[in-house]
């Protein structure tokens, strides 16, 4: 990471670019889109994502515990990275597959640059955690060693342990009478070296550290804030574990296997037993990483590399804390002082004044959400529930990609269930680390009488989408919700995520159509009025719309495109954003993490912008818009522009065609774009600069301008309205006049 000064001394604009990507174009190949040099690599795009998040937990303007917590979160999503992508890549080695992928890179190259990244990361960690534990202790808040406790406090711990934690451990023997003993994914492990009193000869033995539900992995002392990890309380206490012997040395080691265990769906006689034995496997996959701390004995390193069955590369030591995604346990702290002030979702003005949303979408048409700035139970779980106790209500139907115990939507459907409303629920068993929560839900499901199936083989049912069907004087009419996010009540407050509430006919004839897809598993062809839905027409809806961009510009009328989403990795869509701007097209595209596409090049790109925003709220909404020569379309939806999502899932973007609603997401680009807002910009090297001051005023986060936003709607709502003639409002004095 570096900063410097550049631009106007008036200014005094701080540029602060981190993790350039090592690749670099050739300008000489600029026109030939074919060339795989065009196309930046997916995964050291993505550990470029992990630096921009690793820069919030350096970052001085984050409250103390906020930027423990991005060190948390750069370490969880640095385990996710080894367990699917590094894991997926070593297959492909193992398996003889040298074909590189669309960017040019064979799996071999993928993982050595990959590793250079990495390991940069784990220095930077260790270095920016050792600031701010200093940091924390000025503010009261320790992580202390065993020599630095009071003698009460080790008393105190060697009761905590002999109560807590000892009748969770089970030391097991390593060496010729005991075979090495099986290491769990993500475990803390402790080698000990022990030497018997009777003849001097040395042994090892594994503790695992029992981290999870009943232990923490922080413990916390009697007083104030002061906490000692739960492996420094137990080799201390090692002699009740070891009675007898001497303890000559612990050594603390961390292993990541392999998540990638999926198995053939097309031969499997039960999708839900399928997943059962993925679940189990994933526990014996191949090991990927052994993280160990840096002053481990040589040869005991030499020994676990053997038995683990890995190589020297797959060894990352440690400096200061193994493991540290367990520090998001301080994040729980009771210290507003060292946290983002609170932040509460409004009500959806629309909503807030209804007391039918039933009515209030017939009567005023469709309502825009934008979560966490507004609020996710009074709007979507609201959904649910009228739906559930509406009378008139026949039958609720919707896909579950994931979902939390704090969230009330599986409660919602279960009352419905029990109200004797017909609900059936597409449940995704394959949701990456979420399966045994979602088997849980669909048994849940199923015994209360919902109707629970799994979507169609071989495609993940990603899409986002509620229907409630309701008898009306007229015959009956299908509400709908469709989302960019998960019906998760957790998430609803930490990721930002659009949705719309809707009971347009054309809309709900094409969920009606994709749900009975979904059910049944007949896929003939259907056709859909509005949705663009994966895997059937939604790339080509895409590629064609780009296309008519460019023939627009041609004709000399306007054209313009602007994305936001999560990432940007299929290739055909990146190579349709160059014609477009080798055409003269501009475009604007907001990617939080993955983004193959190369902006600013000469005669490639130079119509191209790309900003990622990274702060408080995790980016996770999908917003396509096209100019289309003054006449715009707008989709938001479930679907990154991702191979995977448009090809191999079950994705739907719904458009945005109501003219006010149009104004609100327009709105949202305009932020995300807007240079005045403090962002990352691409640059054509794949790095990123980070503007933070401008003049002599640090620049706005976006996030936050969209916050203020939202408080104005919340307050202008709260105003009395203008009462004119005959006490009426001043929506119902010009209703019928002409204005």
């Amino acid at each position: 990471m570096a900063n410097k000064n550049n631009g106007d001394p008036a200014e005094k604009t701080v540029h602060i670019t981190i993790g350039a990507d090592p690749i670099e174009y050739d300008p000489a190949g600029k026109t030939d889109l074919n060339d795989p040099r065009v196309l930046l690599n997916r995964e050291h795009t993505w550990l470029n994502f992990n630096r921009r998040v690793l820069y919030e937990a350096e970052n001085p303007r984050n409250p103390l515990l906020e930027r423990i917590k991005f060190l948390s979160i750069v370490s969880s999503n640095t385990d996710e990275f080894f367990m699917k992508r590094i894991g997926g890549l070593k297959q492909l080695i193992q398996a003889n597959v040298m074909k590189p992928s669309v960017d040019g890179l064979p799996p071999r190259e993928q993982i050595d640059r990959a590793y250079t990244m990495i390991r940069k990361i784990e220095e930077d960690k260790s270095a920016i955690y050792t600031r701010l534990a200093a940091d924390l202790e000025r503010r009261g808040v320790m992580i202390l060693e065993y020599k630095d406790l009071r003698s009460e406090e080790v008393d105190m711990l060697r009761e905590e342990f002999t109560h807590n934690i000892f009748p969770l451990i089970i030391p097991q023997g390593v060496g010729p009478a005991h075979p090495f003993p099986f290491i769990s994914n993500l475990s803390l492990n402790l080698l000990v070296t022990i030497q018997h009193r009777d003849h001097g000869e040395l042994s090892l033995a594994r503790v695992k550290v029992p981290v999870g539900s009943d232990v923490p992995r922080l413990i916390r002392l009697y007083e104030g804030d002061r906490f000692i990890r739960v492996e420094d309380v137990i080799l201390n206490n090692l002699d009740v574990l070891f009675p007898g012997v001497n303890i000559v040395d612990t050594e603390l080691f961390r292993v990541t296997r392999n998540a990638n265990t999926e198995k053939d769906e097309e031969t499997a006689d039960d999708l839900l037993e399928l997943i059962e034995s993925e679940i189990r496997d994933r526990r014996f996959a191949p090991i990927v990483r052994l993280q160990v701390e840096k002053d481990i004995d040589p040869t005991h390193l030499r020994m676990l590399v053997r038995e683990l069955e890995l190589t020297e590369e797959d060894i990352f030591s440690i400096d200061a804390m193994v493991g540290k995604r367990d520090l998001m346990e301080l994040t729980q702290l009771d210290l507003p002082t060292l946290k983002y002030k609170p932040h509460y979702p409004i009500d959806p003005p629309r909503l807030k004044e209804s007391k039918n949303l039933f009515d209030t979408l017939y009567s005023e048409g469709p309502i825009l959400l934008y979560h966490p700035y507004e609020s996710f139970s009074n709007s979507v779980e609201r959904f649910l529930r009228e739906s559930a106790r509406d009378p008139n209500v026949r039958a609720i139907k919707m896909t579950l990609y994931r979902t939390s115990s704090k969230s009330k939507v599986i409660q919602y459907l279960t009352e419905a269930a029990q109200n004797g409303k017909q609900v059936a629920v597409v449940i995704e068993l394959k949701a990456r680390f979420d399966e045994a929560a979602n088997i849980q839900w669909a048994s849940r499901l199923e015994e209360v009488g919902v109707h629970v199936t799994y979507g169609v083989v071989g495609y993940k049912t990603h899409a986002k989408m509620i229907m409630a069907i309701r008898k009306e004087f007229d015959g009956f009419r299908i509400y709908a919700h469709v989302g960019t996010g998960n019906y998760h009540g957790i998430t609803a407050r930490l990721y930002t995520d659009l949705g719309m509430l809707t009971c347009d006919e054309a809309v709900a004839h094409d969920l009606t159509e994709l749900f009975n897809f979904l059910t049944s598993g007949y896929t003939p062809t259907r056709r859909y009025k509005k949705l663009l839905m994966a895997p059937s027409n939604m790339k080509a809806q895409l590629l064609a719309k780009i296309d008519r961009e460019i023939r627009h510009h041609e004709k000399g009328e306007p054209a313009c495109i602007r994305m936001k989403m999560n990432a940007l990795e299929d290739a055909d869509i990146t190579r349709a954003l160059y014609r477009a701007s080798q055409a003269g097209v501009k475009s604007e595209l907001s990617v939080r993490d993955t983004c193959r596409l190369r902006p600013g090049v000469e005669g490639l790109s130079d119509n191209i912008r790309v900003v990622s925003i990274i702060g408080r709220f995790l980016e996770h909404a999908r917003i396509y818009s096209f100019h289309n020569a003054g006449d715009p379309e707008i989709f938001i939806g479930s679907a990154d522009a991702m191979r995977r999502n448009l090809e191999h899932r079950v994705e739907i973007l719904t458009p945005v065609e109501d003219e006010t609603l149009k104004k609100e997401v327009i709105k949202i680009l305009d932020v995300d774009m807007n240079p005045r807002y403090s962002h990352w910009v691409m640059q054509p090297d794949g790095s990123y600069v980070r503007v933070t001051h401008r003049g002599n005023r640090a620049t706005m986060h976006g996030q936050n301008v969209l916050m203020n936003i939202a408080s104005k709607r919340a307050r202008e709502a709260d105003k009395p309205r203008k009462v004119l003639s005959k006490g009426k409002s001043e929506k119902e004095h010009w209703a019928g006049h002409d204005r």
